[in-house]
């Protein structure tokens, strides 16, 4: 009898707890992603470890908006705050292309951005992503400056960094540029170096910049792959002493990713970015 009764309290207590929690009286503390580890001689200063279900947070993420062909006749048009596009499931940010008539357009996406909610001029960028495979898609991890006041202001002359492209007509060609006035792509002067990665489309790849006053460097997995040096340039070889911001986008078609066609067949499809880190120069210790 005293075992039963025992149990019987326990019971009733643990049925008093949950209503107490369940009115709020008592806060549920839920458990925190931990604080990623710096790598030596850098501070983490932002970062989305896509934790939280739903719409992107808006504290990180705003959205280009529109289907005017982006300067490329891209064929995609790019929602605001709609799931089905853009959204946070299972740990990861999900942008997400599909066949569907959407205001003139044949197909939807999403093109995130950091700008006003994450400006940097320098330091180190780690996007770990998986890109979508399939003729037509046109996924990129790159930043646009804030201010556009640089020679006509207009693109390129204020400026470019594209730490990831992909084209969906080359599978596992991985491709980094920077644009200015003197070295852009309509020209096919840009500066640009290709990667080989071959399971691009099946398995998760860190894609990062490291920007200082005199180099831009690009690694894929921590292989440096490409770099862009100032060498004593003005801004027509060297815009890149301002502010930019990080965008994440998956186009359809375009003057790049059209060359072979589209597998209509293919959609929908996505990149799936794993988080999005930023580091800043950790500050040198005290001398004792």
């Amino acid at each position: 009898m005293p075992v039963i009764s025992a149990l019987i309290c326990r019971s009733l207590l643990a049925r008093i707890v949950l209503l107490v929690v369940a009115s709020g009286l008592i806060p549920v503390v839920r458990a925190q992603t931990p604080e990623p580890t710096a790598p030596a001689g850098w501070k983490l200063v932002w970062h989305d470890e896509f934790s939280t279900p739903g719409l992107p947070d808006p504290t990180h993420w705003g959205y280009d908006v529109g289907g005017d062909g982006w300067g490329n006749r891209e064929l995609q048009y790019y929602t605001d705050q709609r799931a089905e596009n853009a959204r946070v499931e299972n740990g990861h940010l999900i942008i997400e292309a599909r066949r569907e008539s959407w205001k003139k357009s044949a197909y939807t996406s999403a093109r995130l951005v950091t700008k006003n909610k994450g400006n940097w001029s320098a330091g180190r960028f780690e996007i770990r992503a998986k890109l979508p495979p399939g003729r037509g898609n046109w996924p990129a991890i790159w930043m646009l400056p804030v201010v556009w006041n640089l020679g006509d202001g207009k693109w390129p002359d204020n400026g470019e960094i594209d730490i990831m492209e992909h084209v969906g007509h080359e599978p596992g060609i991985v491709h980094a540029s920077t644009h200015s006035h003197k070295n852009q792509w309509r020209n096919n002067t840009q500066r640009t170096a290709t990667i080989p990665v071959p399971d691009a489309g099946t398995v998760f790849h860190t894609y990062a910049l490291e920007w200082d006053a005199e180099e831009i460097r690009i690694y894929v997995d921590d292989h440096h792959y490409f770099t862009s040096r100032k060498a004593g340039g003005d801004w027509t070889t060297w815009p890149f002493e301002r502010d930019f911001y990080l965008i994440l986008n998956l186009a359809v078609g375009g003057d790049w990713g059209e060359v072979k066609g589209i597998d209509e067949n293919n959609f929908p499809q996505r990149m799936e970015v794993d988080y999005v880190r930023v580091y800043q120069q950790a500050a040198p210790a005290p001398a004792r």
